[in-house]
């Protein structure tokens, strides 16, 4: 089986790798990061321009993803990387069709009534759009 781990540096995005990697240790792991080029703070893109501010969202990915081969080995799990660039659902659910992924693993906050419909979920969007089944860590 192949799994692919959506990865952000937050508690559920952390207990999805975690949960990979305890749950299914023997099958292919791939933690991916996504790179949202439109998600800026305040001013950067204007500041930086956009391929400069573009090229420190990879850096920092890979900062990230570092961390999850650290995390993984020290569950005596072995993954491969990858940073994707686009909208977090959009790009996760595109890996997944693009390569043969059997499951993917996905944290969520949890969050629910007004701040999930004015925030939005990751989580709830890959489930719905994704080809294979999805589960939701929290």
């Amino acid at each position: 089986m192949h799994l692919l781990v959506a990865l952000e540096d937050s508690e559920p995005g952390w207990a999805a790798l975690e949960f990979a990697c305890t749950e299914h240790a023997d099958d292919e792991i791939t933690v991916i990061h996504a790179v949202d080029p439109t998600d800026s703070g305040y001013g950067e893109v204007a500041h930086l321009g956009p391929e400069a501010l573009l090229e420190r969202q990879r850096e920092e990915a890979e900062e990230l993803l570092a961390d999850a081969e650290a995390r993984a080995a020290d569950h005596g799990c072995s993954i491969d990387t990858a940073v994707v660039v686009g909208q977090p659902a959009d790009a996760i659910v595109d890996y997944a069709t693009e390569n043969a992924i059997d499951l993917i693993v996905v944290g969520s906050h949890g969050r629910t009534g007004f701040s999930r419909v004015l925030l939005g979920s990751v989580a709830e969007r890959v489930a719905r759009q994704a080809p294979v089944p999805v589960t939701i860590v929290r």
